[in-house]
């Protein structure tokens, strides 16, 4: 790799690292939002809240890799075209396809990248956002352990809890059951405990009193009671066994499903194979985008106005590429024999760029005749 190389490579990979730095933060504090909304309500703490957003990092990173890549090359090209420095290595004699050979570096690494995360990081990072889920809503304890404030664990139920000792033991608790529309029954205790059982977390109650209202005839009910166990186990919801993420399992285990596997896990075929081939196709795709966006401004002259309506060109060219995977997505999920849709992406953005390298590599400086000479000397 020559210097020229090293040195378009280098500058590609800085500007790459800044925006996607800056495009995961933004889409990081959209999904962060939402996390900690329903996190910090379920009374979990901070470090919880970290750990599902880092979760969440490998499928933000696969969103923005394309684009990052795509401003990076456009930004390092535009400032090597307003510099003058693109126009001294093409009067040197370096053709558009030398010239655009750390672009194409620079997409084989972003494939790279794309690879280890479609295929490793994100299905392993999914599989355990989903186990994490499922422990924080099977456990309880963080719904209750805040004292002094009303809370509502679960639809129906509200509980109130003076203070909690160090034991985890709760003083003065308020539980009110609106669960069943025909009855409400609320339940007073001076102290209680959580405790985990075979059947989910059960709250028990000590020297407590239990007040029933039926709706229907408004009569009231009471019970005093010595202890009293409330099974919380019942208000988890459980999730169908059935209903697996696609985006956990592995690129191998989507690609040589079959039918059988498919209704086993309560997934379509059609579906599975899809995502299994996009998977490849991204990796594919993303080596694209840079050499699109550089091509494209190697096909204007020097203008004092910039070379806007060239960058405006590869914003242009590369949109539909993302009407294509849509398009293919709808029809591709709905019937097993058309999944090799998923390549139509990449084969799509591949062929634009081979236009745009050979209109590249076409565009040459007419040398000047010595009427021109002396037109100019005129």
């Amino acid at each position: 790799m020559g210097r020229y190389d090293r040195y378009i490579l280098s500058q590609l990979i800085v500007l790459f690292g800044f925006f996607s730095l800056v495009l995961i933060s933004v889409y990081w504090i959209n999904e962060a939002v939402d996390l900690f909304d329903s996190l910090i309500a379920d009374g979990q703490n901070l470090r919880v809240f970290l750990e599902f957003t880092a979760l969440t990092l490998p499928q933000i990173m696969m969103m923005i890799l394309p684009v990052s890549g795509f401003v990076a090359t456009l930004y390092v090209f535009n400032r090597l075209i307003g510099e003058s420095e693109l126009v001294v290595l093409q009067t040197a004699g370096l053709s558009a396809a030398r010239l655009l050979r750390p672009v194409f570096a620079f997409g084989l690494v972003l494939g790279l990248l794309m690879a280890i995360l479609s295929n490793v990081l994100a299905p392993s990072a999914r599989g355990q956002f989903i186990d994490r889920s499922a422990d924080v809503e099977a456990d309880l304890t963080g719904r209750f352990l805040r004292a002094g404030q009303f809370i509502h664990p679960a639809p129906g139920l509200s509980v109130y809890v003076r203070a909690i000792t160090d034991q985890g033991e709760f003083r003065d608790m308020f539980l009110q059951d609106r669960v069943d529309p025909t009855t409400e029954t609320t339940y007073t205790a001076p102290r209680a405990l959580l405790l985990e059982a075979g059947t989910g977390p059960q709250l028990v109650m000590f020297d407590g009193l239990a007040q029933t209202y039926d709706v229907a005839t408004k009569r009231l009910s009471t019970v005093l009671f010595d202890d009293f166990t409330y099974n919380l186990g019942a208000l988890i919801d459980e999730e169908v066994a059935a209903s697996t993420e696609l985006r956990a399992l592995s690129t191998w285990a989507l690609i040589s499903a079959d039918e059988t596997v498919a209704a086993s896990l309560g997934l379509t075929l059609a579906e599975m194979r899809f995502i299994g081939h996009d998977r490849i196709a991204r990796v594919l795709f993303v080596i694209f985008p840079p050499l699109i966006a550089a091509a494209c401004l190697m096909l204007g002259g020097f203008s004092r106005f910039g070379v806007w309506p060239q960058i405006m060109l590869a914003v242009v060219l590369v949109i539909p590429l993302q009407m294509v995977w849509n398009a293919a997505e709808a029809n591709a999920i709905r019937n097993v024999e058309l999944q090799l849709l998923a390549y139509a992406q990449p084969f799509l953005a591949a062929v634009l760029a081979g236009v745009l390298i050979q209109m590249a590599m076409a565009r040459k400086r007419k040398p000047r005749g010595p009427g021109d000479r002396g037109a100019h000397a005129a």
